[in-house]
């Protein structure tokens, strides 16, 4: 356990198995970190600059700023609260689940099954790629962010996009409560429980046979207006 202090242009190896544990109060500046279990359990850390390779990195950790930083990680920030992200690049899968309070700036999210049961997201200009995008999260939303990738954002509830654009995203939204103006195309909708979405065209709404109740009209915008 370290409370205080900073690390500086530091490089950890892959060898390096349970870096950071239970420490709070650093800042770490321009370091790579590797290893299976970096940062875990810590609070109150800044990172600035550099990257990490890391299987399960920042697991239930409170209060991180990460800013500048380029992750690969296949199960990323598991059960962590109350961070903000700003020009953060992730390679990863599984990332993010059970999260809540964060807010992303200007990041490139790259990484399938994102957001699973995560609770009240913020993410603003943000390159959102990846399958299965924020599977039963609650009061997540998402601002002038390019989304893409198969069957995002199902059996959400307090869904927003805000002048997002979706990009192969068909079967979106199945059983959320959801409000989205979206810029362009959607491939197609599934059957979503609550709201309301307007887009320049669609695929319309794809229906089965255990349809959800609910309505969700789908206004179609022309490219210069309604």
């Amino acid at each position: 356990h370290v409370s205080g202090g900073s690390l500086k242009n530091c490089r950890m190896t892959e060898t390096c198995r349970a870096a950071l544990w239970y420490d709070d109060n650093l800042t770490i500046d321009g370091c790579e970190m590797n290893g299976i279990k970096a940062l875990r359990e810590c609070r109150d850390v800044t990172i600035t600059g550099g990257s990490a390779k890391s299987t399960e990195f920042g697991w239930m950790c409170k209060d991180l700023a990460i800013r500048d930083f380029a992750l690969t990680s296949e199960y990323p920030f598991l059960n962590t609260t109350d961070c903000e992200f700003d020009g953060f690049r992730l390679k990863g899968k599984y990332s993010f689940q059970y999260t809540k309070n964060l807010v992303f700036r200007n990041c490139v999210l790259d990484t399938k099954d994102a957001f699973w049961h995560a609770e009240n997201i913020t993410v603003y200009d943000s390159v959102v790629k990846g399958e299965y995008l924020a599977w039963y999260s609650s009061n997540i939303r998402f601002v002038r962010c390019k989304i893409s990738g198969t069957q995002p954002l199902c059996y959400c509830k307090g869904l927003i996009l805000e002048d997002c654009t979706m990009e192969g995203c068909d079967l979106s939204f199945e059983n959320s409560e959801v409000t989205a103006t979206v810029n362009g195309h959607i491939d197609s909708v599934k059957n979503p429980a609550k709201g309301s979405t307007t887009a320049e065209c669609s695929g319309g709404i794809a229906g089965d046979e255990f349809k959800w109740a609910g309505e969700c009209p789908i206004t179609v915008r022309k490219a210069h207006g309604i």
